[in-house]
């Protein structure tokens, strides 16, 4: 089962922090379809929020279809976001966490680590969108790594 936490100093509202941490939750294989999310008094009591914050977020999932409410019984993970093979998700999170331990070696906070991250994602999307748009590829060539290759669709 998820365990919610809401950062009060986040500029983001309660109610989206708990949505995000869902999908997180179903993006990175720890929620699963049928998967009973906490009681929205277990939210209220373990977050301090507002029973409406948590009414709010659960809608919103529901909305999305990633959740039902079932009368008298809770609300159960119905949906899912990403297929990554769990092992893989295993070993690139066992490799994260290895590296965070080396920038947090290096003084980095969390805040530094964040906008590292946000400025690797937005420059390899910026990369594969312009590999995308002039149709360039990279291709294996044997014993020499890589070469690009013009023209490949």
């Amino acid at each position: 089962m998820i365990n919610f936490h809401v950062d009060r100093s986040s500029s983001v509202p309660a109610y989206a922090q708990l949505v995000r941490q869902v999908r997180e939750g179903l993006r990175i294989g720890t929620l699963r379809p049928g998967d009973q999310l906490p009681t929205v008094r277990s939210v209220v009591t373990s977050c301090t929020v507002n029973p409406t914050t948590v009414l709010k977020a659960y809608r919103e999932l529901e909305l999305s279809g990633l959740v039902e409410a079932r009368q008298g019984a809770g609300t159960f993970v119905s949906g899912t976001l990403g297929h990554a093979d769990p092992h893989v998700m295993a070993r690139l999170r066992s490799s994260l966490a290895r590296w965070l331990g080396q920038a947090r070696e290096a003084g980095l906070e969390d805040e530094d680590v964040q906008a590292l991250l946000a400025s690797v994602i937005v420059e390899n999307s910026a990369r594969r969108a312009q590999a995308g748009g002039d149709r360039t590829q990279a291709e294996p060539t044997p014993g020499a790594g890589f070469r690009r290759r013009e023209g490949a669709a």
